[in-house]
């Protein structure tokens, strides 16, 4: 790439005629102060400053197609820094990315139109605040919670790598991809890029590279109010390899950092770039006020006179410039993507079982008789925790669904979620690291203690198409709990497994016993939270959840044994696709309904025989997906729980919050209203009231109600 004389680099004078790389670049930015002028929102900044270093990147380097953005073996581009969507939005439209319809197809139409970039951050526009996965094509993820891309990056490169080594094969390597992630200060500050940082590190993903724009401004001002990390330092300890770019506008040093990257094969990169916010700019550079709204008229009227632009154009394209992206960009990456799928249809034919598998975890489908290994638990008062029986569950799926990978956060041994099969293996660098012995291609992953970065790795598996679990104690879901937003807010189907679900874990108290972490995350919109009773419930919830394409899901299981319920008795567990059902009736209409869900099931089952020996007719509902019960129709719903009984008991070891949709104005909640305590499970069921006498009890104190409201 060539350069200009100026003494800034790409701006220009007036009367200048800037060649077309600098053309480009500076398209970049005026949109950018363009967009956020109109919308008098957003971040006009950072899009400037790092407009050379991400013009770079996808014109020199990045294998990307614009006319086929969903290619499986693209780069991924991720823009952390989120608040900087017009350097993303502007590139996506300058270089033609094409939209992609919800079928996953390539529409020909534009994803990014002048248009959309003249109403950015309004209504129905395809460039909102901050970069959004399903809805705008060419995101590779949703961002805007700083640090969540970069980590989200690294599934991203874990399952580039692990694809390769399930596919690949001598002379048809399929999957190769880099992830490339732009971050800022603020991105590093935050506490999941140390996690995401270690764990790239000791996995050797030398095929991850973070580009990070050492600007020196957040929002409050300059960075030395709270942050002074050598960064250099601090990256290699985590075993990276790191590059520095003293001047964001040195684009020959860029190149050949990434060259660097290409040749680096056993880590991680970091190119630590020096920019100045809102670069080129007379009057606001290194100012917080230039990375946090609009510029003004008459400042952009002052910068566009110092690029040799014209000071009055709005959202101008010069002649040339979408032209020379797809001289580059465009034509490097149609040719990448033609050979690959030449080099498909070559590897169809050879190995034509590895091809449809391929094809069918692309499409997110599942193989047939997929859940043919789902067996019916037999009854057994004793039973097994539903950890346990969840782990028989799993192991008999991934027999099924090869590309079901995952692992915890330290923990698999307690929330049995290891992939039994010895081919299975571990998910290590190749060549080791301590005593850790695998390769990429073992299915089982370990996270180490960073439950924020497994999850944010799962959603870049996901992203990837790899079907994926990630696993812990209930209690720890809090530290995942903004990457299971995101899995939500995105629409990906990553399998949250967490077990410990109640205060019957017992002796390990309230700092372990979650409480308020049920009725939270059923708050988040989108998430299917299942709390199976047994094991055959267990079941069904797999059965249920593994075809849905676009629903994150999130298992609460039990650390203690409950039993496998007889259902020549009681109700199908097959109920559990209607997210509740009726497990155990009576004869005519019920007086009372009992409603539960998990470990709760139980006493409630107790209660009821009590209740049916003194003569009351009363019913038990197992409730274990609220979400997809509220799916149901209301005639189903009415079936299960009908409006005119109102004398219900609702019973759960988690905050009450919620249950009032159930238990209405005259039914009763038995739930915890402050945190659990260490002590025997027993002691603790009697403490908090969860034992079948103070269920019944409850029941005739809402009959009573009910009663006595309608004499």
């Amino acid at each position: 790439m060539t350069t200009t004389s100026s003494d800034r680099p790409f701006a220009g004078t007036p009367g200048d005629v800037p060649d077309i790389d600098a053309l480009a670049i500076n398209t970049i930015r005026t949109l950018s102060m363009d967009a956020v002028q109109a919308a008098q929102s957003g971040h006009p900044g950072t899009p400037m400053a790092l407009a050379p270093v991400a013009y770079t990147l996808w014109q020199h380097r990045l294998n990307y197609d614009p006319a086929d953005p969903i290619w499986p073996n693209r780069d991924r581009f991720v823009l952390s820094n989120g608040h900087a969507s017009m350097l993303l939005y502007s590139i996506l439209h300058l270089a033609g990315v094409k939209a992609v319809n919800p079928k996953y197809e390539t529409t020909g139409d534009p994803a990014v139109t002048i248009n959309d970039i003249e109403r950015f951050r309004q209504m129905d526009s395809k460039c909102p605040g901050h970069p959004e996965y399903r809805w705008t094509s060419g995101i590779e993820t949703t961002t805007g919670p700083l640090g969540q891309g970069i980590a989200t990056s690294v599934g991203m490169a874990m399952a580039s790598r692990w694809t390769g080594a399930r596919y690949n094969r001598p002379g048809f390597e399929l999957f190769d991809f880099s992830a490339f992630a732009i971050c800022g200060d603020g991105c590093l500050m935050e506490g999941v890029s140390n996690e995401a940082a270690s764990l790239a590190g000791h996995l050797g993903l030398s095929n991850l590279c973070w580009i990070y724009d050492n600007n020196h401004i957040t929002i409050e001002g300059h960075t030395d109010l709270a942050y002074g990390d050598d960064v250099a330092t601090r990256f290699l300890g985590y075993g990276w390899n790191v590059l520095r770019v003293g001047d964001a506008n040195d684009v020959d040093r860029l190149a050949q950092c990434f060259k660097i990257f290409d040749a680096t094969d056993d880590r991680p990169t970091i190119i630590i770039v020096d920019s100045h916010i809102g670069w080129g700019s007379p009057h606001k550079q290194d100012t917080a006020s230039a990375h946090g709204e609009p510029l003004g008229e008459d400042e952009i009227r002052l910068v566009k006179e110092a690029y040799g632009w014209p000071p009055d154009a709005k959202f101008l394209v010069p002649d040339g410039v979408k032209e020379r992206f797809q001289e580059l960009v465009g034509a490097r990456g149609k040719a990448g993507r033609d050979a690959w799928f030449e080099l498909y249809d070559r590897y169809k034919v050879e190995y034509p079982e590895l091809a449809k598998e391929l094809l069918q975890m692309q499409r997110r489908q599942l193989p047939e008789g997929w859940d043919e290994g789902l067996v019916e638990f037999p009854a057994d008062e004793k039973g097994m925790a539903t950890r346990s029986s969840n782990g028989k569950v799993l192991n008999a799926v991934a027999s099924k669904v090869p590309w079901l990978i995952g692992g915890a956060a330290d923990l698999a041994p307690s929330t049995k979620t290891l992939i039994t099969d010895p081919e299975a293996g571990s998910f290590q660098r190749p060549d080791g690291f301590g005593s850790a012995a695998g390769d990429y291609g073992g299915r089982n992953l370990h996270f180490g203690i960073r439950e924020f970065a497994m999850a944010a790795a799962c959603n870049g598996l996901s992203l990837s198409k790899v079907r994926c679990y990630g696993s812990g104690f209930l209690i720890f879901s809090d530290y995942c709990r903004a990457a299971i937003r995101l899995s939500a807010l995105m629409e990906i189907p990553v399998i949250y497994i967490f077990t410990h679900d109640s205060i019957g874990l017992g002796e390990d108290g309230p700092t372990h016993q979650p409480i308020e972490q049920i009725p939270s995350l059923r708050a988040m919109p989108g998430i299917m939270v299942f709390r199976p009773c047994d094991a055959n419930e267990v079941t069904e919830c797999w059965r249920t959840f593994m075809p849905m394409k676009h629903e994150p899901v999130l298992l609460a299981l039990s650390r203690q044994d409950l039993p496998t319920l007889d259902r020549t008795k009681y109700g199908a567990a097959k109920g559990v696709e209607q997210g509740g059902y009726v497990l155990a009736d009576c004869d005519g209409e019920p007086e009372v309904i009992l409603i539960a869900t998990g470990s709760e099931v139980h006493p409630c089952l107790d209660a009821h025989d009590t209740l049916a020996a003194e003569g009351v007719r009363s019913r038990v509902v197992s409730l274990p997906c609220w979400t997809l019960f509220e799916r149901q129709s209301e005639e189903y719903r009415a079936s299960v729980i009908p409006p005119k009984i109102r004398a219900r008991v609702c019973v759960e070891q988690a905050a009450t919050f919620g249950w009032e949709r159930y238990s209405g104005l005259d039914g009763e909640i038995i739930g915890m209203t402050r945190f659990g305590a260490s002590a025997p499970i027993a002691e603790l069921q009697r403490e908090f009231g969860f034992e079948p006498e103070n269920i019944v009890a409850a029941a005739r104190r809402t009959m009573d109600r009910v009663a006595g409201a309608d004499s």
